[in-house]
């Protein structure tokens, strides 16, 4: 039998509703600019690294430390892509996705904290710390994305999504200016110059921000979507067969079986970039902090234009052609990234790379919501979504590590990244060539 909740309905394009939703992007993004893109890739190659040997131990397996740095990455992301379907589907079957969302952001932001302890004594610890505050991030926005079509009308999800990434963006930055401010003058806040407490207290920080700030995401977040389904089967096999039933679903759908599949490649190549660009500029080309950090930062910064910028585009020309705009630039991104020797290049490339992920990102998610047919299992929609995003940072991140292996050198690694883009790129023209009839937005 099925009980409906008690609570308020849920009023689609409410502000403060929607102005709850973004404020989790704001909330967990400083997770992806402080601890995947900045102070922890650069701390970590610092405490592994001894001189020119890059080797480090990990359980007694010796392996180069950016090789286990994005294996660790694909570890965490294979985890939540083999979860995240069963609790989707359980957080749809109940009506729970809220308290999902909340346990996964605990994981994630005390792992973050736990991070703290991690130098050269504790590489195991660092290394699993950093994997489950992974899990934690990319489990959460399973039910962050699938809220998206719950409190957003169609025709305004390009819009919000955007204003969500770019929110991200700038919470990201100003948590990253006061890291960056006891990084780099490390006096101002009692510590010596060689110290490396500021890095270490940094990852509290986020700890602290991403639970903060999330707070004001979970009192407004509804506590029950589309009802709370009370049955006396077993809520995990009834949760299969709920994912079973939206598998035919995409499966029957020739635009959405493409554009998942594009939408793949493309994210192998993105987010393997976003994951493994400041360990690139590190070791490849020797930068140092003081380079790294500000560049990054300005990427977030450029970002927030970009992702304004596309989310406008797609109402011009359409979200597909927008996509395959996007893609493009990526491919120029990676060739050139292969050439470069120098700073002024790295910066460059990364001053692009800022511009494009804004938009692809934001028009990503916000395309595959408007392809949803109508349903209130919008969390196990949003599964497949999400194990296709997790699924390509495992073969992106992984592919990476193996390249790496294979050559000696990260550069070929970039190198490879243009075929996933190039592949993507022929799923997105193919979707944009083909019957749409199916397609529910203006393409």
């Amino acid at each position: 039998m099925s009980r409906k909740d008690n609570s308020n309905p849920i009023i689609k394009g409410d502000p403060k509703l929607v102005n709850a939703w973004v404020m989790y992007d704001w909330s967990n993004s400083v997770y992806q600019l402080t601890i995947t893109s900045t102070i922890f890739p650069i701390y970590y190659n610092a405490v592994t690294r001894h001189g020119d040997d890059f080797m480090v131990s990990f359980f007694g397996w010796h392996v180069i430390n950016t090789v286990l740095y994005s294996w660790a990455i694909a570890a965490a992301y294979l985890l939540v892509a083999a979860g995240s379907p069963l609790f989707s589907s359980m957080a749809d079957y109940t009506g729970r996705r809220k308290g999902f969302m909340r346990a996964f952001t605990l994981i994630g932001a005390i792992s973050c904290g736990a991070l703290y302890f991690f130098d050269p004594q504790h590489i195991e610890f660092g290394v699993i710390a950093f994997s489950l505050g992974t899990v934690g991030y990319g489990g959460s926005i399973v039910f962050y994305n699938s809220f998206l079509p719950v409190i957003a009308e169609r025709k305004d999800q390009d819009r919000i999504s955007a204003r969500g990434y770019m929110m991200g963006y700038l919470g990201g930055v100003i948590l990253l200016l006061f890291n960056l401010l006891m990084i780099m003058k490390p006096g101002l806040f009692g510590f010596s110059a060689d110290s490396t407490q500021p890095a270490r207290i940094s990852f509290l920080t986020v700890c602290i921000w991403w639970i903060g700030f999330s707070t004001l995401t979970f009192r407004k977040l509804p506590k029950y979507t589309f009802g709370k389904r009370l049955h006396r089967e077993n809520v995990i096999l009834n949760g299969y067969k709920e994912l079973i039933v939206v598998f035919n679903q995409i499966r029957g759908s020739f635009q959405l079986s493409i554009y998942l599949l594009g939408i793949f490649f493309v994210l192998m190549g993105i987010l393997t970039t976003m994951f493994m660009a400041a360990n690139f500029g590190g070791k490849e080309l020797g930068l140092k902090e003081d380079v790294l950090i500000p560049t990054v930062m300005g990427i977030q910064l450029i970002a927030i234009f970009g992702a304004w910028f596309f989310a406008k585009l797609s109402g011009k020309i359409g979200n597909i052609r927008a996509m395959i705009l996007s893609v493009i630039i990526w491919i120029s991104i990676c060739f050139y990234a292969y050439t470069i020797k120098h700073a002024f290049g790295f910066i460059v490339v990364a001053s692009i790379v800022g511009f494009v992920m804004g938009g692809s990102q934001s028009l990503a998610r916000s395309t595959y919501s408007k392809m949803l047919p109508e349903t209130t299992d919008h969390t196990s929609f949003f599964s497949f979504y999400d194990v296709n995003e997790k699924l390509a940072t495992v073969a992106g991140t992984f592919s990476f590590g193996i390249i790496e292996v294979l050559t000696g050198s990260m550069r070929y690694s970039v190198l490879a990244i243009t075929i996933f883009f190039g592949i993507g790129l022929v799923f997105f023209v193919i979707l944009l060539f083909s019957d749409r009839k199916e397609l529910k937005f203006k393409d």
